[in-house]
């Protein structure tokens, strides 16, 4: 109960007493985009260091180094857990888009903060706005941002298992013309999913794969890009599930 007290508690702790400062964010992107960007980044980063600190998971990181430095790339992960998102996005080396449910836009100050990080809200119900939010993920990553997604569109509940990836999350990679890193997580239920309403230590692997270059894939493949990308995950998955 501890964990969770301390958890929630820093939470709603840091969005209220950090009203001023989104109202300095705001005046900073008036002037300098950028710098808003990476100003958010490290403000949030922050926040989420001290929230893995505070529930007590231990994290491994593997492969960090496949993670492209010059380009921006689309982020493709199994997804279990509301941790997957504090969990990863303190690994990001750039501004980084998540891709959320269309609910969490209606979360105050918890939604500026996600816009401010480029985040984008996606109504699964609405396939007109749904290719909307894909549209603009993909001018995203044209300006220099990459772009987190889990595919297969809400949290699986099965442990061992993964949803059918939706195609739709990797035309945003092939138009835009950039890689796609597989990211692969272990574990990250049993922080909390696992024993809901509650918070426990917990020990979680994140993997990123090599980057996947479309044009590179044989013409075939890259018409099955969702179930090749699901491919290396689950085989990833599974190497990784003897060593929590």
């Amino acid at each position: 109960m501890i964990r969770l007290i301390l958890v929630a508690g820093f939470v709603i702790l840091f969005l209220i007493l950090s009203i001023p400062v989104m109202f300095v964010e705001w005046i900073i992107g008036r002037f300098d985009p950028g710098l808003k960007s990476r100003s958010s980044l490290a403000i949030v980063c922050w926040a989420f260091r001290c929230v893995r600190f505070l529930s007590g998971a231990k994290v491994d990181y593997i492969g960090e180094e496949n993670i492209p430095s010059d380009t921006p790339v689309l982020y493709i992960g199994n997804h279990r857990s509301f941790f997957d998102v504090v969990l990863t996005y303190i690994r990001v080396p750039r501004p980084t888009g998540y891709i959320a449910k269309k609910s969490m836009e209606k979360v105050p100050l918890l939604n500026i903060w996600m816009r401010n990080l480029h985040c984008l809200f996606l109504d699964r119900e609405n396939i007109k706005a749904g290719m909307q939010t894909i549209l603009a993920a993909i001018d995203l990553m044209k300006n220099g941002k990459s772009v987190c997604i889990f595919p297969e569109g809400t949290r699986n509940k099965e442990e061992g298992t993964l949803l059918p990836f939706h195609e739709g999350s990797f035309k945003i990679a092939a138009k835009a013309d950039c890689p796609i890193v597989p990211m692969t997580i272990n574990n990250s239920a049993a922080v909390f999913e696992n024993q809901f309403p509650w918070i426990k230590k917990a020990h979680v692997i994140i993997e990123y794969g090599k980057p996947i270059y479309i044009r590179e894939l044989p013409r075939e493949q890259q018409k099955k890009l969702a179930p090749y990308v699901q491919e290396i995950i689950m085989e990833t998955y599974d190497k990784n599930k003897h060593n929590i």
